[in-house]
This record gives structure tokens, C-alpha cells and sequence, in this order.
């Protein structure tokens, strides 16, 4: 029988695992279970991915260009005039408050890559991408501050349950920021 031309196979895959990583966290992730939930063959998944490590690390990539859009359409990092401190509270309410099942996802992966090395690269592109784009506005110690402080109230908001507070996050952002002049 042919091979039949399917150029969306791998984007499936990952999409599959994702989905398998939300509704079953990762104990649930195997080769045989994003098949299924792609409903693609179980071949399919091991040609694309070797291991399930590398299957991780697209899907995290993806999730990892979530965040990255959202500061892009919102840039108000790029704009000097904007206060930064409100444009990042602001910006992780937004991500809050968007679907929680990706946001809990995102860091599942995230936190995978304390147990799996290969995932470690691309967990660091989140933060360095956006330590980065701070560093334009600040200095590279004060930037890399600001995205701690931004996981660290993520985190807390996702584990805690407790509602995000714009007002807080603001605040301490602020005093971050302002103890670097």
C-alpha cells in the first residue's frame, strides 16, 4: 500500500501530545498514547520522535511560543514610555487569565526538564527570550530578576489556586525594577 502524503502528521503528533499531557499529565505520555489521540499509526510517532524526550521538547517549544506571542501583541516592552512594571503584570494576568489548562501544562513541561536534561535547553529559551527583550529596558542582572519574579508569582497563583493579583504583582515589579537605578 502507498504511503499516503501527509504533510500535517507531525504538527498532529505534537498537538496530541499536548492534549495527552493536559488531560493525563505526563505519566500518561507515551508513544501509544499520543498515537491514539492523533490517530495516526504508532509507527508514525516513533519516525517523527525517537524518544519521548524529543517529543517533549517540541511540544514544550510550542507552548513556549504561547507566552512568546502574547508579549509580541502586546508590545508594550519595546515602548520606553510604557511602564514596565504594569506592562508585565499586566501581561502575566493576560496569560493567567487565558486557558488554565495550557498555562499548568507549559509549566508541567517546564518543571519536566528538572528530571529530563534534554528538555532543560528549551525550557531556558522562555526565560532568556524574555530576560532578553527586558534587558532593553533594564539591565541584564534586573531583567533576569524580573523574569524569576514573573515564574515565581506564576507558579505560587497555579499551585495555591489563590487568584492572580494585578495589583501585587505590579508593586513588586516595581520595587525590582527601581532598586536597579
Amino acid at each position: 500500500m502507498p504511503r499516503r502524503y501527509d504533510p500535517d502528521r507531525r504538527q498532529r503528533i505534537i498537538d496530541a501530545a499536548i492534549r495527552v499531557v493536559g488531560e493525563k499529565g505526563l505519566a500518561g505520555l507515551s508513544h501509544r498514547t499520543v498515537a491514539a489521540e492523533a490517530d495516526v499509526p504508532l509507527g508514525s510517532t516513533t519516525y517523527h520522535f525517537e524518544s519521548l524526550d524529543d517529543l517533549m521538547v517540541a511540544a514544550l517549544r510550542q507552548a513556549n511560543e504561547g507566552f512568546a506571542k502574547a508579549v509580541a501583541a502586546r508590545g508594550g516592552l519595546a515602548d520606553p514610555r510604557t511602564d514596565l512594571a504594569a506592562e508585565l503584570a499586566g501581561l502575566l494576568g493576560e496569560w493567567l487569565a487565558g486557558e488554565r489548562t495550557a498555562v499548568e501544562l507549559e509549566y508541567e513541561l517546564y518543571l519536566a526538564a528538572l528530571r529530563r536534561p534534554a528538555l532543560r535547553p528549551v525550557a531556558a529559551e522562555w526565560a532568556e527570550d524574555l530576560a532578553a527583550r527586558l534587558a532593553h529596558r533594564t539591565d541584564p542582572v534586573t531583567a533576569r530578576a524580573l523574569v524569576a519574579l514573573l515564574d515565581g508569582i506564576c507558579l505560587q497563583v497555579l499551585l495555591t489556586g489563590t487568584p492572580y493579583d494585578e495589583g501585587y504583582a505590579r508593586q513588586v515589579l516595581a520595587r525590582v525594577i527601581s532598586g536597579s537605578a
